[in-house]
């Protein structure tokens, strides 16, 4: 069975929503500098959230069934497939941005071995060349981690001893997120530019934004720790999107009045990881109406997603500024059509020209730790 015809309608749906909510929200930030989709521009960042917590589930999932099978969880192809999957699309458009100074702009590039280390992410200039990857970096930075972790609570060897050190973990991470960032909120009272040490020394942190991440991999460890209880959740999935859709709601509510402030900072994160959380359970139980939903086109923007966020802002910022040479203002139907048209088509080839033949060498050389799995088809 190929790749695509195992891929779920609904965590798909989730996907090309959190890539969408993504480019409205830097189209808003790089190019029209107005609220040109209304408040959905202005919380579009919380689609970076949306792919932590799907990337954090599958990748979770595909370690925890991997521990259960025989031959165990192999750590040189889980970094193997890992990185075949993120670095070939990555290099090109760091490529780009390094090669090409008309790609990038006025926008410095900081030192190049920031983002080949995958550290661009600690202490971030804002505004600096392809800032956008920080999310890739805590990506990366968590899943260097985590096989390591999952296989150290594996060898206590009594399987109830490794789960509850597994929860008691995952508990603990998220007491930590809260109270770094509540230190460093705190700490961020005396700075000059508050809006500038926000986002260099929270934002962008690595020990401040992991909760959507930990949240998947809890949705995880939940399934194959507890396939009783995983059951039962499958068996309700309208009151999981209803709980999910009012969650969400409220994280996003509070974001928008106060975005900013010491409480949104602390438990904002991990209600909005709750939301996502709980979307990505309705999505996969049955029962449930996203599970059930097919948006036309949500696959293919789900499949093209990682091409078309790593390369999608500069695109759209070059776009706006031709259209803009045509006569055309950022807030005209005409640019913002062709913006996000041409966002989508250079993710596309980059997805076809690197991503593709990539992938296939993954699959033909280095075989999945969890074989036939739904979420080694759906991989991120």
């Amino acid at each position: 069975m190929s790749p695509v015809s195992q891929r779920i309608d609904g965590l798909d749906t989730l996907r090309a929503l959190a890539v969408t909510l993504v480019v409205l929200h830097h189209y808003v930030l790089f190019v029209s500098f107005d609220a040109s989709f209304g408040w959905v521009g202005e919380i579009g960042w919380v689609g970076v959230d949306l792919f932590f917590a799907l990337s954090g589930y599958l990748i979770g999932n595909q370690i925890f069934q991997a521990l259960r099978r025989p031959e165990g969880l192999s750590l040189p192809r889980f970094y193997a497939r890992r990185l075949l999957r993120t670095l070939p699309n990555f290099y090109v458009v760091l490529a780009l941005y390094a090669l090409w100074p008309a790609f990038r702009g006025n926008t410095p590039m900081l030192p190049l071995w920031a983002y080949l280390s995958f550290t661009q992410n600690i202490g971030l200039e804002p505004g600096t060349a392809f800032s956008h990857a920080w999310s890739l970096c805590i990506e990366e930075q968590f899943y260097m981690l985590l096989p390591a972790c999952a296989l150290l609570a594996a060898a206590l060897g009594r399987r109830g001893a490794g789960v509850r050190l597994a929860w008691f973990a995952v508990a603990l991470a998220f007491a930590a997120g809260m109270a770094i960032r509540a230190g460093t909120w705190l700490e961020g009272q005396e700075a000059r530019n508050w809006m500038h040490f926000y986002y260099k020394y929270l934002y962008y942190s690595s020990l401040c934004r992991f909760d959507e991440l930990l949240a998947g991999v809890a949705l995880a460890l939940l399934k194959h720790a507890h396939p009783g209880l995983w059951t039962r959740l499958m068996g309700q999935g309208r009151l999981l999107l209803a709980a999910g859709l009012l969650a969400s709601a409220l994280a996003l509510r509070w974001f928008l009045v106060d975005h900013y402030g010491l409480w949104t900072s602390v438990f904002g994160f991990p209600l909005l990881a709750l939301g996502c959380a709980l979307l990505i359970l309705a999505a996969l139980a049955p029962a449930s109406p996203l599970h059930r939903l097919r948006v036309p086109g949500a696959s293919s923007l789900a499949l093209w997603s990682y091409a078309i966020y790593l390369i999608h802002k500069q695109v759209s910022i070059l776009a706006g500024q031709a259209m803009g040479g045509a006569g055309y203002g950022p807030q005209h139907p005409l640019t913002i059509a062709v913006a996000l048209g041409a966002s989508v088509l250079a993710g596309w080839l980059l997805y076809r020209l690197v991503e593709t033949p990539f992938m296939w060498l993954r699959e033909r050389y280095v075989p999945g730790n969890a074989v036939g799995s739904h979420a080694a088809a759906a991989t991120r």
